[in-house]
C-alpha cells in the first residue's frame, strides 16, 4: 500500500513539473514577444511571392520564390501544395534546386493535374503567406537548351557553299520514345553585324544556310520548345568562318554582261560603219506634196494687184473670137511645115489630135486667097520669137481646157 502511494505521487509530481515547464515557457514567450514588438525595428516578415514553376522534361519540376521583408528576424520559409480533392502538403525537397525553391521528383508529379500551391513565411513576431498559384505540369515545360551545335561548310558537286549546322536534343528530354516532342529554331548572323536572323527548323536537328558571304565570320546558335510550353534558353554560340569563293550566280551574270558589252560594241561598230543605211532604214524620208503649193517668197514680192491677175485672170482666159483662131491655127501649120522641112519634129502628133477631122477646119481654109494675101502682107518676124510664143500659148490653152 505505501508502495503504491509513493508510486502515484511521483507521477503526480512528474505532471506537476510539466506543466510548469509550459507555463514557464508561455510566460517567456510572452514576455520576450512583448520585448520584441517593443523593440524598433523588429516586425512579422513580410509577403513572399511565387516567382514561378518550370518542368524541364515533363516528368519533374521546380517552384521558385522571392523572400519578402524578413522584419529583422531569422524567418523560415516554407511551401506547401495540394492536389485536386487532396490533403494539404509540403515540399518534399527544398535543396536539390538551390535555395528559395521546392523540387518535385517523378514520385511526386503528376500530369494534367492542377497544384494549388502558397508559400509561408515565418519568424519570431508572426506568419505571412503568399498568393495561391495553380499549376499544370504540361503547361509550364521548358527544356534545357539543346546541346553539341556545330556548324561547317559543305559543297556538293561543285555547287556553292553552304553551311549545315547540327544539333543534339537536351538530354534530360526523352524524344526517343515520344514522351516529349520538340521543335527547334536557330538563328544566325556575321560576326560584324549586330540584327540575328531567325530560321524554323521544325523538329529535324540539322539545317542548311545558302549562300552565305565569301571571307565572313558565322555565328550560330539553336534553342527547342515543346509542343505544350515555352521555349529553352539559346544554345552557347557556335563560330565558323565561309572562304572565299565567287558566286555561281555572280559568275554567271559577269558573264551574261561581257557577252551583252561584246554584242553592244558589234552593233555600234556595224551601225558606224552604215551610217547612211541604217539612217535611211530607221529614218526614211518624208516623201514631198504632189500638189504644188504657193512659193512663200514669190508672194511676199507680189502687189495685190499682181496677185489678182494671176490667180483669177489665169484661171479664167478671154475668149478669142474665129478669126484670131483661124489665123493662129494657119500660123502653127505654116510654122510646123516649115519645121518639118527643116527636119525638127514639133510635136506632129499632138497638132494632128488637136486639129479637127473635117474639111472644113485650119487646113482647108487655107484655100482662101484673101486670107493668104494678109498673111503674106504682113511683115516677116523672126521664128525663133513665133515657135517660143507658140509653145507657150499653147501651154496656156492646154492648162484652160
Amino acid at each position: 500500500m505505501y508502495k503504491v502511494y509513493q508510486r502515484w505521487l511521483g507521477i503526480e509530481t512528474d505532471f506537476n513539473m510539466m506543466w510548469r515547464d509550459v507555463g514557464v515557457m508561455l510566460i517567456l514567450s510572452l514576455v520576450f514577444t512583448d520585448v520584441l514588438e517593443s523593440t524598433p525595428g523588429l516586425s512579422p516578415p513580410g509577403k513572399p511571392t511565387l516567382t514561378g514553376c518550370r518542368s524541364p522534361e515533363k516528368e519533374t519540376f521546380t517552384c521558385w520564390w522571392e523572400p519578402g521583408p524578413d522584419g529583422g528576424l531569422p524567418t523560415n520559409y516554407s511551401l506547401y501544395y495540394s492536389k485536386e480533392n487532396s490533403d494539404v502538403l509540403e515540399c518534399p525537397d527544398y535543396h536539390t534546386a538551390g535555395k528559395n525553391s521546392c523540387f518535385f521528383n517523378k514520385n511526386n508529379t503528376s500530369l494534367w493535374v492542377n497544384y494549388n500551391i502558397t508559400v509561408a513565411a515565418t519568424n519570431a513576431l508572426g506568419r505571412n503567406v503568399s498568393d495561391p498559384v495553380d499549376v499544370d505540369v504540361v503547361y509550364i515545360v521548358q527544356p534545357h537548351r539543346p546541346e553539341n551545335v556545330t556548324v561547317a561548310v559543305h559543297a556538293v558537286d561543285g555547287d556553292d557553299p553552304f553551311l549545315l549546322v547540327r544539333w543534339e536534343p537536351p538530354r534530360k528530354a526523352d524524344t526517343r520514345s515520344g514522351w516529349i516532342t520538340l521543335v527547334y529554331e536557330l538563328r544566325v548572323k556575321l560576326e560584324k553585324e549586330e540584327t540575328w536572323e531567325e530560321h524554323f527548323a521544325g523538329q529535324q536537328k540539322q539545317f542548311n544556310i545558302f549562300s552565305p558571304p565569301s571571307g565572313e565570320v558565322y555565328m550560330v546558335q539553336v534553342r527547342c520548345k515543346p509542343d505544350h510550353g515555352f521555349w529553352s534558353e539559346w544554345s552557347s554560340t557556335s563560330y565558323v568562318k565561309v572562304p572565299d569563293y565567287i558566286h555561281r550566280e555572280r559568275s554567271m551574270w559577269i558573264l551574261i554582261a561581257v557577252i551583252s558589252a561584246f554584242a553592244f560594241l558589234i552593233i555600234m561598230w556595224t551601225a558606224n560603219a552604215k551610217h547612211s543605211r541604217v539612217k535611211h532604214f530607221l529614218l526614211p524620208p518624208v516623201p514631198g506634196p504632189k500638189i504644188k503649193g504657193f512659193d512663200k517668197q514669190l508672194l511676199k514680192g507680189w502687189k495685190s494687184e499682181e496677185m489678182l491677175d494671176h490667180l483669177v485672170i489665169r484661171a479664167f482666159a478671154p475668149a478669142s473670137d474665129y478669126e484670131d483662131l483661124l489665123v493662129e491655127s494657119l500660123e502653127v501649120y505654116d510654122m510646123e511645115q516649115e519645121l518639118v522641112l527643116d527636119g525638127k519634129d514639133l510635136r506632129e502628133g499632138h497638132l494632128k489630135s488637136k486639129s479637127p477631122s473635117d474639111s472644113d477646119s485650119g487646113r482647108g481654109s487655107c484655100d482662101s486667097h484673101t486670107l493668104l494675101m494678109e498673111k503674106c502682107g504682113e511683115p516677116k518676124v523672126d521664128q525663133t520669137t513665133i515657135l517660143k510664143e507658140k509653145q507657150s500659148g499653147r501651154g496656156t490653152s492646154g492648162e484652160e481646157q
